[in-house]
Formats: structure tokens, C-alpha cells, sequence
């Protein structure tokens, strides 16, 4: 009996080990993002199977007390180690194979600056054209250019500023062709996406652009279209 209330807790936290380890371990180069991804999936596993244990140990042992307590910890950190990668891959299914996304699909934004650093990179720095546009479109209709009532010189000063608010490392920066361009990195995993803004003279103003393309990964899991739509969101605050 004891061994049937002690094994849900330890297999609640092997998955929770697993799941934490999938991200830190990509980001830290230890394996493969692939490989990473692919503990995502089996940490889920592993949750499912710990909160099997835990339902049957808690109606056929009866717990109560520290044990009950232990149990009902199990499971909630089941639910958490089962909802990470079943929401990921619910948001797969949704957002389009696509990892280059950009507010101008006619002229997108082109990288400089960062070429070198994408040397090794799996996705090209090229816009894809027409195809990747119409799926961007269906997919992503806020994804659009903003426009600044003050003067490209003023407006290259704030996406600076914008764009260190939100801790990306800045690559190049040219005010005078108004192109800034940097690398966002993000949280958990570590991946590497690259983003170059372009801003141009328009109606007495300015109009500001951003493209941001992942380095890996066929889909990005809608992560360049959140980005650049938080982005030009706190542009548009700067002052």
C-alpha cells in the first residue's frame, strides 16, 4: 500500500523533471531542440501515468491525512505536466507551418546585419513570397504596419527603446536608413529568432515595419506574429 501511494508522487515529479529539463536543455545546447521537443511529448506520458496511479491509489488505499495531501499533490502536478505540452501542441495544429512573419508581404523587410549569425541556421533569411503571405493573412490579420505620427529619425529613437524594453540584443542599428535589426531569445527553449525593423517617411510621419524569422523550425507555433504584435504594441506607447 505504501509503495501505491508513493509511486504517484514520484512519477508526478518525474514528469515535471522531465518537462522543466526539455527546455533547459535545449537552451543550454545540452541536445537537440528535436530532441527537446521530443521530451515535451513524453513528459505528457509520463503525466497521464502519474495521474492513473494517483485516481487508483486514492480510491483503493483510502488515504488520509499527509498521504491523501501527497496524493492530491501528484495529481495537480500531473495536470500541470500533461496541460504544457497539450496546449503547445494544440496551438501547433492551429497556427500554419510558417516562421517568417512580417507586417509588409509585398516589400518584407530585409536582414543585413544578422546574416552571419544565421549561418548555421535551418530556415533561409529570403522571404518565401505569395505561398507563406496567404498564409500569414489567414492566419495572422493583426499582424500590420504602424504608423507614428513624428519623423523617422524621432520614430527610429522609440523602436530602439522599444525594442530593448523588450530584451532583444540589439545586432546593427542605422538610424539614417532607418533599419534596426536584432536577436529575440526566447524564454524556455532558447531559440534564436531574428528581427529587423524598417522605418520609412509617411504622410508627414512615419511608417515602421518588422519582420521577425525563426532560425529553426518549420513553425514557430505563432510565436514571430506575437512577437512583433507585443513589439509594435509597446512602440506605439513609447514617448
Amino acid at each position: 500500500m505504501k509503495a501505491l501511494r508513493a509511486l504517484p508522487l514520484l512519477l508526478a515529479v518525474a514528469g515535471m523533471v522531465m518537462l522543466a529539463l526539455a527546455g533547459i536543455g535545449t537552451r543550454f545546447g545540452v541536445w537537440h531542440y528535436r530532441t527537446g521537443l521530443s521530451m515535451l511529448r513524453y513528459s505528457a506520458y509520463v503525466g497521464i501515468a502519474a495521474a492513473v496511479v494517483c485516481i487508483l491509489a486514492l480510491l483503493v488505499t483510502r488515504p488520509s491525512g499527509g498521504s491523501r495531501v501527497a496524493l492530491v499533490i501528484g495529481l495537480l502536478l500531473s495536470a500541470l505536466t500533461v496541460g504544457v505540452p497539450y496546449r503547445f501542441s494544440q496551438t501547433v495544429k492551429r497556427v500554419p507551418p510558417i516562421h517568417d512573419i512580417t507586417t509588409d508581404m509585398t516589400d518584407p523587410p530585409t536582414f543585413v546585419a544578422v546574416l552571419p549569425l544565421r549561418a548555421s541556421a535551418t530556415n533561409a533569411a529570403l522571404y518565401a513570397g505569395d505561398s507563406v503571405a496567404a498564409l500569414q493573412r489567414a492566419a495572422y490579420p493583426e499582424v500590420r504596419p504602424l504608423m507614428l505620427p513624428v519623423p523617422p529619425l524621432a520614430a527610429f529613437d522609440r523602436a530602439v527603446a522599444a525594442a530593448k524594453a523588450m530584451g532583444w540584443e540589439i545586432v546593427a542599428g542605422d538610424s539614417p536608413s532607418g533599419r534596426l535589426e536584432a536577436t529575440a531569445t526566447t524564454t524556455w527553449f532558447g531559440f534564436k529568432d531574428d528581427v529587423v525593423v524598417r522605418i520609412r517617411s509617411a504622410n508627414s510621419g512615419s511608417r515602421v515595419d518588422v519582420r521577425s524569422v525563426s532560425r529553426v523550425g518549420r513553425s514557430d507555433v505563432g510565436a514571430n506574429a506575437a512577437r512583433i504584435v507585443r513589439y509594435l504594441d509597446v512602440l506605439q506607447r513609447q514617448r
